[in-house]
């Protein structure tokens, strides 16, 4: 997923001792957010100490996860932070860092498989606005599922075919029932393709 477009390598981030971090790709100063946005847009980039060009790469990367959890974007469960934790001086520890990102490879993956079996099972038919309504449905019911979520929270469910002022009257029980239906129907839609 590391993609670079200017250069021919990672963007070079070179952090001073007053905290700052600067660019050398846009001669520019960023903030941990700007790392954080490129790093969502797959752009690769090293960071190292401006004084000692010591790759500081990792630490960097564990404080804006930091700063994201503690914003409230909550992803790592603490059951999951206790068990990492514990792993740090286990016979194990050396094989932890290869599986966590074999697993993330894998769920991104499988999450853009099945978004793009969905968005293609319907592409240039009749059904492509069903399917984009379906696909908007199950992001909502994933996103009400997160941690720190709240029940109700965000825009309503609409249900399959309704326009979208009729989700508003929709019972929780109509709404959960409509969830249920669709996410089976497109399950059975995953598996045909898979097979």
């Amino acid at each position: 997923m590391k993609k670079t477009i200017p250069g021919d390598g990672p963007v070079t981030i070179k952090k001073y001792a007053n905290r700052r971090l600067y660019n050398t790709e846009t001669s520019s100063y960023i903030t941990l957010e700007h790392l954080a946005a490129m790093t969502r847009e797959g752009r690769d980039f090293k960071v190292i100490d401006a004084k000692s060009e010591e790759d500081i790469t990792h630490n960097i990367l564990t404080q804006i996860i930091m700063e994201e959890e503690q914003r409230g974007q909550t992803m790592l469960p603490v059951p999951f932070l206790r068990q990492l934790i514990s792993m740090y001086g286990d016979s194990m520890q050396a094989m932890v860092p290869g599986y966590l990102e074999a697993s993330m490879d894998s769920f991104r993956r499988n999450q853009q498989q099945f978004k793009s079996a969905v968005e293609g099972a319907f592409a240039n038919s009749p059904f492509a606005e069903l399917a984009k309504q379906n696909m908007a449905m199950f992001e909502a019911a994933t996103a009400a599922f997160k941690p720190g979520s709240e029940p109700g929270a965000g825009n309503p469910v609409p249900r399959p075919g309704a326009p979208a002022s009729a989700a508003t009257h929709a019972s929780k029980d109509d709404e959960i029932a409509a969830l249920k239906a669709e996410l089976g129907r497109l399950n059975d839609k995953v598996e045909k393709l898979g097979s």
